[in-house]
């Protein structure tokens, strides 16, 4: 099974949508199709034993469309082409505004007798205007023409059939007045002439489609700037000389040198020199993070300080930019639950709107006011115009687009548009502790020492005996000794004792770390020792007991510390009223301390790492909806599990694979904000929904003449097109608002 990325070109509305769609699941092997109208693309999984994607391509092109595979190199030339055909709307639409003008000013006469006489009478001459609108229709209208015939041949029909019929009504109608008005009028067919509408109309849609074009283009910028930032050339060691190469050429484990205010070109692992990267285009960090041997780097980040060699480790698609466009692209072309109702009312729609539109001429031509065939023709134009759903079709994927892009500049990778709709769900969060609550690796709290040791003489001491043991709890002391640089002796011996600590000699002192069994062990006792070390506890930390020489020497505290943002992100998820739940593997003691620190309520303690997707079942059982943050592989089931996985992107891939939503940052705060990123993003598609269906049922009546009997007055099928014109392209406009959006902070 293979899933790609389709670039279709040509799409105008939502019917458009539906027709690639149904076609491209005919292809034998082709497993799921998803095509997005505001993106240009359709996602495509398939069987590659019966699908290829020449066949998919043949399927697109052979129903009118132009299509073409997207990759790492394609998006750029397809980016291109869509400026291309932003210039050509742009141009035409010039073009047809000229002629529209000339037209207009000619009409005058013909609109209102006894008005215009300055103006030069061959302007107002019906075959100049028949000349002119003409040009306009084949002109810059042809695309309406060559559009509807791709798609009647097909035996289907969209927004071009629609505009191509109102418009050709009134031209065809208008050119048989001017070449035979005395065979019409005496077959009882009034004189009128209806060339400012067809101008007006045809260059009012090619207006909104430009507009359109422009708006969709900013929708997709994001990703643009994210494809930008890939370094162009590496310079790299090869039989010991700097050579200059594309970055295309960079092969697995070359030597890669990297200088200050360089961007670095892949993937790699430092191998010597330290500096600070800017990650803020991966993560949404503002502060650059200090590197050193040994330390991951991601290309495409900049390199602010020192220079520094590196191995190159992920090259071409396998980087982390090159997975992140994949991913950014995909979410785009998968569908929202909610866009899957309006795809099936928009298959409906267009064929419902010419029967009204048909229903509307014959009503209005038999019952209405003289000319009751004016009437009816005006009344039929304006409904086939008014009608196009192309708002329709836009509402959902520019919401899900922005959406999603808005996600990726800030550290927050979403796997799919069903995603965002089911997190905007979400009422209960839980939370891992290890890695997600907490930094995942414990450091040095507290170091009490008795009357007879100093706090620096301890630490000395127990840092001394731990530098030959494995043990994390032995390595935060050597850390937190080594931080303030004191001078740490190799021990003369050293024995580790499973599940109780270990014993060590320097010099002549006999030293012991370890837990209570240890100092029972070895008779050492002491009621305040013991009192401290359970107040330790109750604080969520781990309490090593120290004797030296066989008399109590003191404790030193260490504890998985909570994340800086963990306390303000907690009390933000609370402000929005969403249950928070601490999910662990420690003892209840230690997780009710945690938790409490943490401002966490509820928790579940000594859960086994296989039984945390059990935990996500009680919670589902009850009717929640929730989602699931981790870090660890332990996560992944119960990240496939909640109704939402939320994966720390510093933690491991398996657990980014399983999960809804991937926090590059590692940062708990940016679960606040891609939850209200969901919300902001469902809020918008609401809107534009309620814009795009509102606009048509109120409209649509309007156009069919509702408002007659009332006022008299029936609504100008040139009017119909600039309201139609400012539909699609309001819907676009209203959603580029959602760039604004700002990421939680505290």
């Amino acid at each position: 099974m293979e899933k790609n990325l389709f670039s279709v070109r040509g799409m105008t509305c939502s019917s458009c949508v539906n027709r690639v769609e149904k076609k491209i699941s005919k292809v034998p092997g082709v497993q799921s199709v998803n095509v997005n109208l505001a993106a240009n693309q359709a996602q495509v999984s398939y069987n590659t034993a019966l699908a290829k994607p020449e066949n998919i391509i043949k399927a697109i092109e052979d129903i009118g469309y132009n299509a073409s595979v997207i990759d790492d190199h394609k998006e750029v030339d397809i980016s291109l082409e869509q400026q291309k055909e932003t210039k050509k709307l742009k141009k035409d639409f010039i073009f047809g505004a000229v002629l529209t003008s000339i037209v207009l000013l000619g009409s005058i006469p013909h609109m209102m007798a006894g008005w215009g006489s300055w103006i030069p009478e061959f302007l107002t001459n019906p075959y100049w205007l028949l000349l002119i609108t003409s040009f306009v229709q084949l002109g810059p209208g042809w695309r309406f023409y060559s559009n509807s015939y791709k798609v009647l041949k097909n035996k289907s029909a969209d927004m071009n059939v629609l505009v191509a019929m109102g418009t050709t009504a009134a031209w065809l109608y208008s050119g048989a007045m001017t070449l035979f008005p005395a065979t019409l009028s005496n077959m009882g067919f009034p004189y009128q002439l209806y060339y400012d509408v067809t101008t007006v109309i045809t260059t009012l849609i090619i207006l909104g489609r430009f507009l359109e074009a422009k708006a969709k283009g900013e929708t997709s910028s994001a990703i643009k700037k994210l494809m930008n930032l890939q370094a162009k050339t590496a310079r790299v060691v090869r039989n010991g000389d700097e050579i200059d190469i594309p970055v295309e050429d960079v092969a697995i484990n070359d030597t890669i040198i990297v200088r200050p205010g360089e961007r670095i070109p892949v993937d790699g692992e430092v191998m010597k020199g330290t500096s600070s990267v800017d990650e803020s285009m991966l993560t949404g960090e503002s502060i650059p993070v200090e590197k050193k041997a040994g330390d991951e780097v991601i290309g495409a980040t900049i390199n602010k300080t020192g220079s520094f060699t590196l191995r190159a480790t992920k090259i071409g698609k396998d980087t982390a930019l090159s997975q992140i466009i994949r991913m950014v692209n995909e979410a785009q072309g998968s569908k929202a639950p909610i866009q899957r109702v309006v795809d099936k009312i928009s298959a409906y729609f267009v064929p419902a709107v010419v029967i009204l539109a048909l229903i509307s001429f014959a009503v209005w031509w038999a019952i209405g006011p003289e000319p009751a065939f004016i009437v009816g023709l005006t009344s039929f134009i304006a409904v086939l115009i008014i009608a196009c759903p192309c708002a329709l079709g836009l509402a959902t994927p520019t919401a899900i687009m922005v959406g999603t892009e808005k996600g990726a500049e800030n550290g927050i990778l979403i796997k799919d548009a069903a995603s965002i709709e089911t997190t905007n769900k979400v009422r209960t969060v839980v939370l891992d502790k290890t890695g997600t609550i907490t930094e995942g690796k414990p450091t040095v709290t507290d170091i009490i020492p008795s009357n007879s040791y100093s706090e620096m003489e301890l630490l000395t001491l127990v840092a001394s005996v731990e530098r030959v043991s494995e043990h994390p709890l032995g390595e935060a002391i050597v850390q937190e000794a080594t931080s303030r640089k004191l001078n740490l002796q190799d021990p003369d011996s050293f024995e580790a004792i499973t599940g109780h600590g270990l014993v060590g000699t320097i010099g002549n002192n006999k030293i012991l770390v370890g837990n209570s069994k240890l100092m029972k062990d070895h008779d050492i006792s002491g009621q305040r020792m013991i009192q401290l070390a359970e107040s330790l506890a109750d604080q969520g930390k781990t309490p090593m007991y120290v004797a030296v020489n066989g008399e109590y020497a003191g404790i030193i505290a260490v504890a998985d510390t909570l994340k800086k943002d963990t306390i303000p992100a907690i009390k933000a998820l609370k402000n929005m009223g969403i249950k928070v739940i601490m999910l662990t593997g420690d003892h209840y003691r230690t997780a009710k301390a945690i938790a409490k620190e943490a401002g966490i309520d509820e928790f579940i303690a000594e859960v086994l790492p296989e039984h945390k997707a059990t935990e996500m079942k009680k919670l589902q059982s009850k009717g929640e909806v929730v989602a699931m943050v981790g870090d660890g592989i332990n996560d992944a089931p119960a990240l496939a599990q909640a109704d939402v996985g939320i994966a720390i992107g510093t933690g491991t891939d398996v657990a980014m694979e399983t999960a809804n939503i991937t926090l590059m940052s590692g940062s708990i705060m940016s679960v606040v904000t891609s939850l209200r990123l969901a919300k902001s993003t469902m809020h918008m598609i609401w809107q534009n929904l309620g814009w795009a269906f509102g606009y048509n049922v109120v409209l649509i009546p309007v156009a069919a003449g509702i408002l007659y009997p009332l006022t008299g007055i029936f609504l100008n099928p040139a009017l119909a097109g600039a309201a139609m014109a400012f539909s699609s392209v309001s819907v676009v406009l209203n959603t580029l608002r959602l760039k604004k959006f700002k990421t939680a902070a505290y």
